[in-house]
């Protein structure tokens, strides 16, 4: 297995890379907001041989609900078509790994529903996750973030809520797959919505 397909559009952003061997061939990244299925397909089509590639790696969330199920359904259908596992990974260990700094820890925070901020704390070196994914409201995730700089589309409002910290908003990029360590990057490839279900089945 050498070259790899990323697709993430778990998030505003939809982006897609060609990885052989961890070296980055090339990638599409663009802030639509919506519309990722119109999208990516294009996107993927652009890059070298057509994306054609070994593994397929695709972001399972959290973000979402539409982007994170239109990345799902592309990679399993372009890994049935070409015969080659697909494995996933989570938006928030992609947006840890890549953050830009030297402190031990850094806290993801990601835009979730009604109001809410998905949170969770990874450590630095070595790359691990320190507490689990949790989707709280901005005062309750500002207390579960110690964190001084914290990453991701809610990172503004989590500082915002606590008061002091480092804020830096990005969302994950494909390309960025290159940095996550193999334990990372072999979920099943099925969503991590990070939140209940809004609709419960009625009662019996």
């Amino acid at each position: 297995m050498t070259r790899t397909l990323v697709i993430d559009t778990a998030t505003a952003a939809c982006s897609v890379a060609l990885i052989d061997r961890g070296s980055l061939i090339a990638e599409m990244y663009d802030v639509v907001g919506r519309g990722h299925a119109e999208r990516l397909m294009p996107m993927i089509a652009a890059l070298p041989d057509g994306g054609r590639a070994d593994a397929i790696l695709v972001d399972c969330g959290p973000g979402s609900f539409t982007g994170v199920r239109v990345g799902l359904a592309a990679a399993r259908a372009l890994g049935l078509a070409w015969n080659v596992p697909v494995h996933g990974y989570s938006s928030m260990a992609l947006l840890a790994v890549s953050a830009d700094t030297d402190n031990g820890s850094v806290g993801v925070a990601l835009t979730g529903g009604h109001g809410e901020l998905f949170v969770q704390r990874f450590a630095r070196n070595p790359f691990d996750s320190l507490t689990p994914l949790e989707s709280l409201p901005p005062p309750l995730a500002a207390t579960a973030v110690a964190d001084n700089i914290v990453v991701g589309s809610g990172a503004a409002a989590l500082v915002a809520a606590r008061g002091h910290g480092h804020a830096v908003e990005q969302f994950p990029r494909a390309s960025d797959a290159t940095l996550l360590a193999p334990a990372f990057a072999a979920l099943p490839p099925r969503p991590i919505y990070g939140r209940d279900a809004d609709a419960k089945p009625a009662a019996a």
